[in-house]
């Protein structure tokens, strides 16, 4: 009878972590954070073209480059540290755009 690995296992609850686990053993506080950093990333970038969402993307950009730190810190695979510094440099740009556009605060 055919034993499935860990890894199989792992790929059949989430497709996800076999991206982010290359090296086969379940992170899952380190691909949330990954998760996390890449969602404020996308959301800093896309909020900041438009001035009249500047908080919005200020506090995402602000959360996502604190979030890719811990993430950076915690990280224990390739793959999860290319998307941290990929969204973390998103955020950041997001942040910048946001700040010039009006900051933090309304």
């Amino acid at each position: 009878m055919a034993q499935s690995t860990g890894q199989q296992q792992l790929a059949h609850r989430n497709p996800l972590a076999t991206l982010l686990n290359t090296d086969g053993k379940a992170h899952p506080l380190e691909n949330t954070l990954t998760a996390v950093t890449a969602v404020l990333g996308i959301i800093a970038i896309a909020t900041c073209a438009f001035r009249s969402l500047h908080v919005l993307a200020s506090w995402a950009g602000l959360i996502g480059v604190i979030t890719a730190g811990v993430a950076q810190y915690k990280s224990a695979t390739t793959a999860e540290r290319f998307i941290i510094v990929v969204f973390g440099g998103a955020a950041a740009v997001g942040l910048g755009i946001g700040l010039a556009h009006g900051g933090l605060v309304p």
